[in-house]
């Protein structure tokens, strides 16, 4: 997929309906910037990060498979400007102000899981792949709820790659090469174990199929549907579980997988196919224990669905999509089996979420775990005619504001017009 770099009117972000109360935002932005760092701000260039949505494709990247994402509405925005000394530093909104030395970039452990960490190591990776590095000063801004699992993570390391991109090198690395720094950034520095789709979505934006056969070359397809016309509405709803202790788990999953894949002397179970499992599943079960076997199986027919819904929505058969989304929701929960922690039986939010969510839907709609599971937030596709009852089910139990209504964003990591932030 051709690159070229381009600067984005804030019209092209966002709903026509919240476009004002965006334009504050910026605005507010640029004056907390100014008052911050005490400067005038006549050299300033504005940059906007966007969350992701996990369509399908749950838990299939890190073994090379397939993924259907979305960036949405939710963004993190940058007001930034270069210095020209030999520092990268970020102040966010409500935070502490991070900052590094771009003369060091060794790993340091004491800052692991920390925003720091995730400065350092992008601002390492564009150095060690030999693109230009400089000295910035930002602030941001984030309506990217934490916890969510719309990965603000990613969407904060693809942050900064954009800015590295564009204040020094023309805007001219690829939306991939920014992804796939940011998750070198994730996994060394940071210390989280995440794939790559994350970052994908957040660098390229709108709807996109990802086929991770070649890691390093990943097949990015664009799906351009309108899909407001379908009559649904993209909700995420925060089950208000903690996600902070799920490494763990997550781990897990990745490591079955893997052993599965080594049994077979490969790496990645993308290198296998269903019928091998078949064919082998009584000594796979002794060597690997059940557990391992289900969430290989849910590999392979994942990988599977990705295709399907991709094709449901090019050719507007959206209840074949729903169909879909509902199958990938019940794969995930019976056979990845990534819906509550297998060590914490007594926290289970994501299952009443979804036992509350199809109560609601009745047979209309779909849902599922969104991201990672275990803790955090389900997904669910919900008729436009059910949507106000639908939230107020949810809200009942999750409280005021969990349920998130979203737009599928067309842009992915960019430059903003600074004159389009006008009145």
């Amino acid at each position: 997929m051709a690159f070229k770099p381009r600067t984005a009117d804030i019209g092209e972000l966002y709903r026509d309906d919240t476009l004002a109360q965006q334009k504050k935002r910026y605005r507010k932005a640029v004056e907390e910037y100014r008052k911050y760092f005490g400067a005038d701000g006549e050299n300033i260039r504005i940059f906007s990060s966007p969350g992701r949505t996990e369509i399908g494709g749950n838990h299939t990247d890190h073994n090379c498979g397939k993924v259907l994402v979305a960036s949405v509405d939710l963004d993190i925005i940058a007001i930034v400007e270069p210095t020209g000394e030999p520092y990268a530093v970020i102040k966010s909104e409500g935070h502490e102000e991070n900052r590094i030395s771009i003369d060091e970039l060794d790993i340091v452990e004491s800052e692991k899981n920390t925003p720091t960490a995730l400065l350092r190591g992008v601002t390492a990776g564009f150095k060690k792949r030999g693109f230009s590095i400089g000295g910035f000063r930002a602030y941001t801004t984030s309506n990217v709820v934490i916890g969510s699992g719309l990965s603000a993570s990613a969407a904060f390391e693809v942050l900064i790659g954009t800015i590295y991109s564009y204040l020094f090198n023309g805007g001219m690395i690829d939306p991939i090469k920014v992804a796939q720094i940011s998750q070198f950034a994730e996994n060394e520095y940071y210390g989280k174990p995440s794939g790559l789709m994350d970052q994908t979505a957040a660098a390229v934006g709108g709807f996109v199929s990802i086929d991770f056969k070649d890691i390093d070359s990943p097949i990015i397809d664009h799906v351009n549907v309108d899909f407001d016309s379908f009559g649904h509405a993209l909700c995420i709803i925060d089950t208000k579980g903690d996600p902070d202790d799920i490494n763990d788990e997550y781990m897990a999953i990745r490591n079955e997988m893997h052993e599965i894949a080594e049994f077979f002397s490969v790496d990645t179970l993308r290198q296998l196919c269903k019928h091998d499992i078949i064919l082998n599943v009584n000594l796979l079960r002794e060597h690997f224990g059940d557990r391992a076997v289900l969430r290989a199986i849910h590999f392979f027919e994942e990988n599977k669905r990705v295709d399907k819904l991709v094709n449901a929505l090019r050719r507007s058969d959206f209840q074949a999509f729903l169909d879909s989304i509902n199958e990938s929701g019940n794969s995930s929960y019976k056979y990845l089996q990534n819906v509550y922690s297998s060590k914490d039986i007594l926290h289970q939010g994501l299952s009443v979420g979804l036992n509350i969510a199809e109560y609601a839907l009745g047979r209309k709609g779909a849902s599922r775990v969104h991201g990672a599971g275990f803790a955090g937030t389900i997904q669910a596709f919900v008729p436009f005619e059910l949507l106000k009852e639908f939230k107020m089910e949810l809200e009942k139990v999750f409280g005021a504001g969990s349920c998130h209504v979203l737009r599928i964003r067309p842009v992915g990591g960019c430059e903003v017009s600074a004159a389009s932030i006008a009145d």
